[in-house]
C-alpha cells in the first residue's frame, strides 16, 4: 500500500512558505523567491493570466494567443519575424483622409478627393512594407492623387510619383528592394509605375483650358501664363503639339482713286506632336529641333499679338502680318497703288515658312478712275493675289488645324481693294490672325485680327 503523507504547507527551514494551499489554490514558492523547474519544461494546454482569462492555449496543432475581444501587442521595441501579412492591409475604415497625409505600412486608406487633389507620401522602404489606397468619392479623374516614394526611392523603378487619376481607381504598393522600390501588386484599372503626367493651369482673362479624351487643350486668346507644375516622366510626352498664330495685317488705305493694298495674315506656326496628335496643318513643324517646345515644370508667359503685332510661346514666336501697303511680316500685304511691289512674308525666315508674299499692285484702266487697285494679303497657306484692272487682289488662302478639336481656318491674307470700290471685304474675325481688306475713301481704320496661342498635351493614358 503507497505512502500518503498529508499537509496544508510546506516550509524551508527559515520557516518561508514553499508550497502552501488555500482552498482550491495551490501556491509554490513566496513573495521573491525564484521558482525553477527541472528541466525549464513546464506543460499545459492552457496559460491563462490571474483573472483567468486565456493568455495562450493549444488546441491540437493550433495555438491562440489570447481570447475572443483582447488585443495582442508587441511591447515597445520588441519586433516580430515568421508571421508575415500576406499580401494584405488592415483598411482604416474610421479615418478617411482628405489631405496630404504620410501612410503607415500595413494600412490601407481611403481617399476622397472631393474637395480637391492632394498626396499620399510612401513610408522608409523596407522589404515587405505595404500600403493601399482606393478612391473613396471616385473623384480622382478629377482631382488626382498623387503617390509620393519616400526621398529618393522610387516607385516601378523610376524616381517619380505615381497619378491615381481614374475614377473609382484603388492600388496596392509593395515595396522590394532599391532597385525596383514600390511595385504596384494590385491594380483596380491601369497599373502605376512611377508614373507622372504632365499638370499645368492657365491664367488670363478668357483664356482656358479644356479636356478632349486623353488630352488637355490650353487656349489663350489673350496675355496669360501656362504653368506647368508637373512634367511628364515619359520624356517624349513633354514635347507638346501648339499652334502660335499672329496677328494679322492692318488694310492699308490710300485717297483718291486708287485702291489699297490688303493687310497679310499673321505669321502661323505649329507643331503636332505624336504625343498629342490631331488633324493639323500641312506646316507641321515636327520634328526639326528648332521648333519643338520640351516642356519642364515651369511658367511661360504667353503673348497673343493684336493686329501686326507678334505671338510667342516659349522659344517660338510668330511674327505679326504685313500691314499694306507692302508691309512684309508673317506672311506680306498686298502691293500699294502708288508701287507695283509687295511685301514679303516669312519674316523673318523659319522652316517651315510662316507665311507667303502679298500680292502686287497692277495699274486698271478706264474712266474715271485710271490708277491702280491694291494686292492681296499673303496667307500662311499661299501668296495673296495681284491687283487686276477694276479688281483687287485676292487674299492669301488660309490654313486649317484642328488642335482645339474641331477645324478651324488661320492666317489669311486681306483682299485688296481697287479705284472703283470703296474697300476690301472685311475677313479680319478675332483671334483668326487675318489681315484685313485694303481701303479707298473715306479714311477708316482696318486693323488686322489678334492671333491666338493654343497648347496641347496628354494629361492621362
Amino acid at each position: 500500500m503507497a505512502s500518503t503523507i498529508k499537509v496544508d504547507n510546506v516550509q524551508n527551514t527559515p520557516g518561508t512558505n514553499t508550497i502552501n494551499k488555500c482552498g482550491s489554490a495551490v501556491t509554490v514558492g513566496a513573495s521573491g523567491n525564484t521558482v525553477s523547474v527541472a528541466g525549464n519544461d513546464i506543460r499545459s494546454n492552457a496559460y491563462k493570466a490571474s483573472d483567468g482569462g486565456v493568455i495562450a492555449s493549444q488546441c491540437g496543432t493550433t495555438i491562440t494567443l489570447g481570447a475572443s475581444g483582447d488585443t495582442v501587442t508587441l511591447a515597445s521595441g520588441a519586433s516580430q519575424t515568421g508571421f508575415g501579412r500576406e499580401g494584405s492591409v488592415d483598411w482604416q475604415t474610421g479615418s478617411i483622409k482628405s489631405a496630404t497625409f504620410t501612410a503607415t505600412s500595413g494600412e490601407g486608406y481611403f481617399c476622397n478627393t472631393s474637395g480637391g487633389a492632394f498626396t499620399v507620401n510612401l513610408p522608409a522602404g523596407s522589404a515587405g512594407a505595404i500600403v493601399a489606397v482606393a478612391d473613396y468619392t471616385r473623384t480622382f479623374g478629377t482631382h488626382n492623387l498623387t503617390i509620393s516614394p519616400n526621398g529618393s526611392e522610387k516607385i516601378g523603378g523610376i524616381a517619380a510619383n505615381a497619378v491615381l487619376n481614374v475614377d473609382g481607381q484603388s492600388s496596392t504598393f509593395v515595396y522590394v528592394d532599391s532597385t525596383e522600390g514600390w511595385i504596384n501588386v494590385q491594380e483596380t484599372q491601369t497599373s502605376q509605375a512611377g508614373r507622372a503626367w504632365i499638370v499645368a493651369t492657365v491664367s488670363g482673362a478668357c483664356n482656358t483650358l479644356t479636356t478632349s479624351g486623353d488630352y488637355k487643350i490650353a487656349k489663350f486668346v489673350g496675355p496669360g501664363t501656362f504653368c506647368v507644375s508637373t512634367a511628364s516622366s515619359q520624356t517624349p510626352e513633354n514635347i507638346v503639339s501648339y499652334m502660335v498664330v499672329a496677328g494679322g495685317g492692318n488694310g492699308g488705305q490710300v485717297d483718291g482713286n486708287n485702291g489699297g493694298g490688303a493687310g497679310g495674315g499673321g505669321g502661323y506656326r505649329e507643331v503636332i506632336s505624336p504625343s498629342a496628335p490631331y488633324t493639323g496643318s500641312p506646316l507641321n513643324g515636327y520634328p526639326a529641333p528648332g521648333n519643338l517646345v520640351t516642356l519642364t515644370a515651369t511658367a511661360y508667359p504667353i503673348t497673343v499679338g493684336g493686329a501686326a503685332s507678334n505671338s510667342i510661346f516659349s522659344t517660338i514666336t510668330s511674327a505679326g502680318g504685313g500691314s499694306g501697303n507692302s508691309g512684309s511680316g508673317g506672311s506680306g500685304a498686298g502691293g500699294a497703288p502708288t508701287s507695283t511691289s509687295a511685301g514679303s512674308g516669312n519674316t523673318p525666315p523659319t522652316t517651315p515658312p510662316q507665311g507667303q508674299n502679298g500680292g502686287t499692285s497692277i495699274p486698271h484702266s478706264g474712266t474715271p478712275f485710271p490708277n491702280r487697285s491694291g494686292g492681296g494679303g499673303g496667307g500662311a497657306g499661299g501668296i495673296g493675289g495681284n491687283g487686276s484692272s477694276g479688281t483687287g487682289g485676292s487674299p492669301g488662302s488660309t490654313t486649317p488645324s484642328e488642335i482645339t478639336g474641331s477645324g478651324v481656318n488661320y492666317s489669311q491674307g486681306g483682299k485688296g481693294s481697287c479705284g472703283n470700290t470703296s474697300s476690301g471685304p472685311d475677313i479680319a474675325a478675332v483671334n483668326t490672325g487675318n489681315g484685313n481688306g485694303g481701303k479707298q475713301t473715306p479714311a477708316v481704320t482696318r486693323n488686322g485680327s489678334s492671333g491666338i496661342v493654343v497648347i496641347r498635351y496628354k494629361y492621362q493614358n
